[in-house]
């Protein structure tokens, strides 16, 4: 009797999974960049707290982008370096710099979402296409290419950003959780069903930015500053997606197991604010993906329906290869493949433990 009823859960388990990789690949094969005269200026917004030695790569790639009108505005936050010593000067060199200052952080306001609501209120264009400091763009056509996405009905263009490869296992292993957000976002978006969006590489319009109040309902939030207003006002008829090699932005991951492990915890936390519907077919993910495999380890130990369940676990294992091959193209980035399948159990471990984390910490750390 338990053993027919772990075989119908992992049966279960194992189409649902199936299914969203399906919805996951057919959207990522399907894409197609659609290559428009769309040139609209454009105000770049970045938060800086400290940040005066990533700038100083970033500032020289931005000026370095091909296109006709832009703007760059960072938003000076508070730094105990030479940030601000450095914003002075090159304001003084390139006319396209616009710097922002904050002295002060309201009380009940997140300092990044301050920041960022500053520097979106002083842009001069409706097109906001928001980065970090420690990111930098792929080519000098980055702009133009997430720009060209905009037209009248657009409101949201999300893009990706991957994170630079270094020796290690934690970096393979980061460059993997980033690719599978990626999938599951990026996917869903395309399926019509936009739900998030990273900070790294996301624009969306001034206007509706104003309109909506920008991050009033969660100012006090730690983190969410761009997918908890894409889980708000994104959907399927204002919502675009742009990926490709000139898309693409990078950025510097975490070097050790302790700040990834905390910088997941703070995102993780931040999807107790999503629409119910969201955090349903989130939630599902996750944990169908833990049950098949715990299932599955206890069914091959029982010698249950062995055919059924390698069956299961083949179609499985080949729908994730796919998926993942078609998405790293897509995207615009290399990842190697051969350790996938360890990847997806070691997954499972880490989002039992960051995910039950995330749900039972009441105060999260930026840093």
């Amino acid at each position: 009797m338990v053993s027919n009823l772990l075989l119908i859960i992992f049966l279960v388990c194992a189409g649902i999974q199936i299914i969203y990789f399906l919805i996951f690949l057919i959207g990522f094969y399907r894409y197609k960049h659609q290559k428009t005269a769309n040139q609209p200026p454009v105000s770049i917004v970045i938060a800086a707290h400290d940040e005066e030695e990533n700038l100083k790569k970033l500032l020289p790639k931005l000026y370095a982008q091909q296109y006709p009108e832009l703007e760059v505005i960072v938003v000076e936050d508070r730094s105990n370096d030479n940030t601000y010593d450095l914003l002075l000067a090159e304001t003084k060199k390139e006319p396209r710099l616009r710097m922002v200052k904050v002295n002060h952080t309201p009380e009940n306001f997140n300092g990044k979402k301050y920041a960022l609501t500053l520097g979106i209120k002083a842009a001069k264009y409706d097109q906001i296409l928001l980065t970090d400091a420690d990111c930098e763009p792929n080519n000098e056509h980055w702009v133009a290419t997430m720009a060209a996405a905009f037209s009248e009905s657009t409101q949201f263009n999300l893009g990706f950003s991957y994170y630079t490869r270094t020796k290690g296992f934690l970096n393979y292993f980061i460059r993997f959780e980033t690719l599978w957000t990626a999938i599951q976002y990026i996917g869903l978006a395309l399926a019509g069903k936009p739900y998030m969006g990273v900070g790294r590489n996301l624009a969306y319009r001034k206007s509706l930015f104003i309109s909506k109040k920008g991050f009033n309902p969660h100012l006090g939030v730690t983190g969410g500053d761009d997918d908890l207003f894409v889980n708000q006002h994104a959907g399927k008829r204002n919502t675009r997606v742009t990926i490709g090699e000139n898309a693409l932005v990078y950025s510097q991951p975490k070097t050790d197991w302790k700040s990834f492990f905390r910088q997941k915890v703070r995102h993780l936390s931040v999807g107790k604010y999503y629409k119910a519907a969201d955090k349903i077919i989130l939630g599902i993910i996750p944990l169908t993906q833990i049950l098949f495999w715990l299932i599955l380890t206890i069914l091959f130990s029982l010698r249950i329906e062995l055919y059924i369940v390698a069956g299961c676990f083949l179609i499985r294992t080949l729908m994730i290869y796919l998926t993942f091959n078609i998405a790293r193209k897509k995207l615009g980035v290399r990842f190697n493949l051969a350790g996938l399948l360890f990847l997806d159990i070691i997954f499972v471990i880490y989002y039992f433990i960051t995910g039950a984390t995330a749900l039972f910490t009441k105060r999260v750390r930026w840093s």
